[in-house]
């Protein structure tokens, strides 16, 4: 009898989902092995682990032997007692474990904290109190848990309030001004939503006697105020982008710039980098990009600016028009060249004076936002391909964003999916062209099911991110692609400018590679968890919006279907919650995976992804975010799609 073999070891970094299940993460090309619950050994999200693996009933599966290297020692989340002891229970729920507190500063029960974990070996693992954050159920206690979780803090250190208040004194003279490209006189004008508190792009307007004309993209000149090796920069580096809350913005610069000093308000002079192309007819016949001083003399809001674009009767229509009509052409351009073209609502909701959810407002893209899309769209390609030209497709020292093509297995998900519900996505053995996915968009447009269809299909594509290696933009279909127009927002932004006055200056780059690399995984990790901030927070309002609502009845669309219940999404809100199967009790309901539906066994009713119903909500856990439903109506169907 042969010996028993000893199990292969891999040491990689795991994945743990909310629903308790761990994957191990494997490399490009080879499937993550999954881990059950009962294998996680105490391993989080982001951990370095060894894992065993050894070969199930239907794959390889693993289990956690040794944590190597812990991500994360601190956490956010609510204290409970139990008996004599306090624990913290974490607010992610991808965090299983409840931590026992043994010293730091004194919080009661019910209260939210963030806490530094001293001992992983006991168990339960030991933790210390660093920071009460106020009552449990509070809307800024809340707003202050979900940016501690992601480490993102509301204040500046003083040594960066110094700094930005210093600035004051030496903003600017005339020496400076003589450096610049002076366009005071040069129609300029922004266009920003009606709540902006900051305006750090502009947009201007040239006629020249040739019958050419010049649009010029003014971007705030952080770089020549924000300088290597600052407590400002060091501060901008680490934040690395602005948040935007359902109440709040957290900016990455402190209020002295991203207010004030570099934001291009109207009747102001203001330093600018900007981008200027002489256009004739439809054609770029030239650029030039370099530093400027502009004065602003009209600030949009996007509702004026449409309103202008339709009247010839209000100031600065023609100009306007001139503008929108060459953005049209960019954006016509733009699809004929394969981009992808999403055009989602973005859902806001609205808040009274003490911060309830009072209602939510749907934001549509209209002409005046695609007009600043496209040129500043226009902007960043043209800064990526004049510093890729003048440094080589080789180099590593400067900041693109990259958008890599779908992943193969989703793709096909996708278009089992849109099979199922009636829609049709063609592959090849290349994964799946532009054409073809706008074609599919263009098709769905209107339907109940467009917004289901849109989430779903963003959901497939690979997230863009800040590389060093250039790999081109999938969703935009540009070869050349940075971003340059947004340095009070974005440190990679900033990072450009500074790339650019060098290689415009002719100055010899000695920017390190692998400096480089690592800023740009730091402003890509630190943008997918603002991201995550920001869907909590709109979360957090929208269970507390349906807590109003329970009992209603309500429209909804079914956004899920799994073997244990059925995701529907509220029609005014957004809000996502489930129906569980075994609440369904006209029929045993099975869960039919191929066909994203949940089928009667003995009625063959369907319920299935993207059916409009009505349902009621029973209860809600704002703590949990979860909405518990159940169906009122739907439109019978016995013959699944697909």
């Amino acid at each position: 009898m042969p010996g028993k073999i000893k199990p292969n070891r891999i040491t990689g970094v795991i994945d743990v989902t909310r629903s308790g299940k761990g994957f191990l993460i494997m490399p490009e090309g080879a499937k993550d092995i999954p881990i059950p619950k009962d294998g996680l050994g105490g391993a989080l999200s982001g951990d370095v682990v060894v894992v065993e693996t050894r070969k199930g009933r239907v794959e390889e599966i693993g289990r956690v032997i040794k944590v190597v290297e812990r991500k994360k020692s601190s956490f956010v989340g609510e204290l409970v007692r139990k008996g004599e002891d306090l624990y913290l229970k974490p607010d992610d729920t991808r965090v299983y474990l409840e931590f026992l507190i043994v010293g730091g500063v004194g919080a009661p029960a019910g209260q939210k904290a963030i806490v530094d974990v001293t001992n992983w070996d006991s168990t339960p693992a030991q933790a210390t109190i660093r920071r009460a954050l106020g009552q449990v159920g509070n809307h800024d206690t809340e707003i202050r848990a979900i940016l501690a979780g992601r480490n993102f803090e509301s204040d500046f250190q003083q040594d960066v309030i110094r700094e930005a208040e210093g600035l004051y004194t030496r903003a600017w003279d005339e020496a400076e001004i003589a450096k610049r490209r002076d366009m005071r006189d040069t129609l300029t004008l922004t266009i920003d939503p009606d709540d902006a508190k900051d305006f750090d792009d502009a947009i201007s307007y040239k006629a020249l006697p040739d019958g050419s004309f010049e649009i010029g993209v003014h971007i705030a000149d952080v770089s020549h105020f924000v300088r290597p090796g600052t407590a400002l920069d060091r501060d901008a580096q680490k934040r690395a982008t602005s948040v935007y809350l359902v109440d709040r913005t957290i900016p990455m610069l402190p209020p002295q710039l991203s207010e004030d000093l570099c934001s291009l308000r109207p009747d102001t002079d203001r330093l600018t980098y900007s981008a200027i192309f002489t256009i004739k007819g439809t054609s770029i016949t030239d650029r030039w990009f370099g530093r400027t001083i502009i004065r602003s003399q009209k600030r949009f809001t996007y509702d004026e600016a449409d309103a202008t674009l339709t009247d010839a009767s209000l100031p600065l229509h023609a100009e306007l028009t001139a503008i929108n009509t060459f953005a049209q052409h960019l954006r016509k351009k733009r699809v004929e060249y394969g981009a992808v073209m999403f055009d989602r609502d973005e859902l806001k909701p609205i808040l009274n004076e003490k911060k309830e959810v009072i209602g939510f407002k749907r934001n549509k893209s209209t002409p005046s936002h695609h007009l600043i899309e496209e040129l500043m769209l226009l902007a960043n390609r043209e800064v990526a391909t004049l510093v890729t030209k003048a440094l080589g497709k080789k180099q590593h020292v400067f900041l693109y964003r990259i958008h890599d093509v779908p992943n193969a297995e989703k793709l096909e998900q996708l278009a089992v999916f849109l099979r199922a519900i009636g829609y049709q996505l063609t592959l090849s053995g290349k994964g799946v062209d532009q054409k073809e996915l706008n074609r599919m968009l263009a098709s769905v447009k209107g339907t109940p099911e467009e917004s289901l269809i849109n989430t779903a299909t963003i959901r497939t594509m690979s997230r863009a991110v800040y590389a060093t290696k250039n790999i081109g933009h999938f969703g935009l279909s540009f070869k050349d692609y940075a971003h340059f127009t947004s340095p009070i927002r974005r440190y990679p932004d900033l990072l450009v400018h500074r790339m650019l006055t060098k290689v415009l200056s002719g100055e010899k780059i000695t920017d390190s590679p692998t400096v480089m690399e690592e800023l740009a995984v730091h402003a890509s990790e630190r943008e997918a968890e603002a991201a995550d901030a920001e869907r909590s927070s709109i979360k957090m309002k929208q269970v507390e919006y349906m807590a109003k609502h329970v009992g209603e009845e309500r429209p909804g669309v079914i956004a899920g279907v799994t073997e244990w219940g059925i995701y529907v999404e509220d029609r005014e809100s957004g809000a996502e919650g489930m129906v569980r199967l075994a609440s369904l009790t006209d029929d045993t309901y099975e869960y039919a995976p191929r066909k994203f539906a949940a089928i009667g066994v003995k009625t063959k009713r369907v319920y299935r992804l993207g059916d409009e119903v009505t349902f009621k909500v029973t209860a809600t856990d704002v703590r949990e975010r979860i909405i518990d439903m159940v169906l009122i109506a739907t439109v019978v169907d016995t013959e699944p799609r697909g």
